[in-house]
């Protein structure tokens, strides 16, 4: 699904013109402008899943927190702001293919943080009895459930574990996940899955922050499945090979000047891990 079709940022000229007639301090920061502009970010036309690359630095997340202010999403956390910033995002237009959902929100590293945190606290008080785990093998063993809606996604794993489980290796598989559960990658990867919701716009700014290579993995896979099925739309700031390896994602390189659409295997970033595993290849093979 697509809701925002395209977001133009201001020219290198319309910025210069602009803080020409301003009067500021040496302490002052005139952020954001000056950042994308320098790396010849002028437009970027979105599809249901886009992404942006780059290193630090590079202006990814000034372009998420830029859209995000102008399209007025819902967001959790404070991020970078100078006295320029809503004058720069006032410079800014962009163009929808339909209405934005309600509930559409932008999502930092911060945020999931922060719910890491609150899980922390509470993990002593959560206690899954093997009754009720008992009944569950049972239910999820014997339904003839099939996935439909994105509330259904971890359903599914049950459903999937408990077929091809014994009642026992279910229930203590199911006790040791509940203690995992409440591990820093675990329930990152959980934050994302409990949040989302069918038909609605996100920005990402790096997922992957927390998670283990397996889970970044299947995060892709959950972001992919619910851009294709379920009528939602994804703006990813991020440089982790496996997000970027996701199959009909647009990409741009914000570490090239001008940003460039490019394929995920030909960026810098995910060559740099090509080339190191190449490198130690016959290490594999011992």
């Amino acid at each position: 699904m697509l809701y925002l079709s395209s977001f133009s940022f201001p020219e290198e000229d319309t910025e210069l013109n602009f803080l020409m007639t301003q009067k500021y301090t040496c302490y002052q920061s005139h952020y954001p402008f000056k950042i994308l502009s320098r790396i010849g970010l002028r437009e970027l036309a979105f599809e249901p899943v886009t992404i942006l690359c780059g290193g630090n630095g590079s202006g990814k997340t000034t372009a998420l927190n830029v859209i995000c202010e102008a399209l007025k999403l819902e967001r959790s956390t404070l991020y970078n702001r100078s006295a320029f910033f809503d004058q720069y995002v006032k410079m800014c237009d962009f163009r929808l293919a339909a209405q934005i959902p309600d509930g559409s929100c932008a999502v930092a590293s911060d945020d999931v943080f922060d719910f890491m945190l609150d899980i922390r606290q509470i993990n002593e008080g959560i206690d899954v009895k093997r009754e009720e785990l008992f009944e569950e093998y049972n239910d999820a063993k014997y339904s003839d459930f099939r996935l439909s809606t994105l509330d259904d996604y971890m359903r599914l794993k049950k459903v999937n574990m408990a077929r091809r489980m014994s009642k026992s290796k279910y229930v203590s598989t199911s006790l040791m996940d509940n203690i995992r559960e409440h591990s820093n990658g675990e329930s990152a990867f959980r934050y994302f899955i409990d949040m989302m919701q069918e038909g609605k716009l996100y920005l990402l700014d790096e997922p992957e922050n927390s998670l283990s290579p397996d889970k970044q993995e299947e995060l892709m896979r959950y972001i992919s499945d619910s851009a294709r099925f379920f009528g939602c739309q994804f703006i990813i700031a991020t440089h982790s090979p496996f997000i970027l390896s996701m199959e009909g994602a647009k990409i741009y390189d914000l570490d090239e000047i001008p940003v460039s659409v490019k394929k995920w295997t030909r960026l810098e970033n995910v060559k740099v891990y090509y080339e190191f595993f190449m490198k130690h290849s016959r290490e594999f093979e011992e």
